[in-house]
């Protein structure tokens, strides 16, 4: 079990997962309204949280792993006390203009139709979801068993779940557009064409209806 100081260094080290976070973010700013909320939906030890508010966004975080939590609270201690950065215990206590969810958060629910339902009242019309997720078709992944076992269900269903642990499900993102659906649609996918094989996460854009 890592701690949370143990994921944070290692978030702030890996040249790749910095390339991936530096890309997230900047897709995000890039589309938020000038000072405009956002909740930072499974913030992890508070990285992106203080980015956002820096660029003068006030940031919700919700993080319901208590190492983490504890993390993110001293990391981002002086954007709490300066409530530029807001600690919830419930994605329901805001009302936002975007949702983020890096790193995989949404890998970790086996069904988004009832999470999306729940941003629904949380994001105002015309927002966005924006969510970093493992992509199925990484083709770095072929060298293990575990996705060639799995390659007929993501055909087939468009989803899969790998038998570990943490119980990871990787998703095709029509089968998320689907979840997400009345109330957002799926506007954007990052990469796109042939280089959605060559990426380990995929940025999915959904657009509040």
């Amino acid at each position: 079990m890592h701690t949370g100081a143990q994921y944070h260094q290692f978030f702030l080290t890996s040249r790749r997962d910095l390339e991936v976070r530096d890309r997230f973010q900047r897709t995000a700013m890039a589309m938020l309204p000038h000072g405009a909320d956002v909740l930072d939906f499974g913030a992890g030890t508070g990285i992106d949280a203080k980015a956002y508010a820096a660029h003068g966004h006030r940031t919700y975080v919700y993080e319901p792993s208590p190492a983490m939590r504890e993390h993110l609270l001293a990391y981002c201690s002086e954007e709490l006390d300066r409530r530029t950065v807001v600690s919830i215990d419930s994605a329901s206590e805001c009302k936002v203009s975007a949702v983020t969810a890096n790193f995989a958060v949404l890998n970790h629910f086996a069904d988004h139709a009832q999470l999306f339902e729940q941003l629904s009242t949380i994001v105002r019309k015309g927002g966005f979801v924006l969510a970093s997720m493992l992509n199925p078709y990484y083709l770095g992944d072929a060298r293990y068993g575990w996705w060639l076992a799995n390659a007929f269900h993501l055909l087939r269903r468009g989803h899969y779940a790998i038998a570990s642990e943490s119980r990871i499900h990787r998703f095709a993102p029509r089968v998320v557009a689907r979840s997400a659906a009345p109330h957002f649609h799926l506007e954007r996918i990052e990469p796109g064409g042939l280089r959605m094989a060559t990426q380990l996460y995929m940025f999915l854009l959904f657009r509040r209806r």
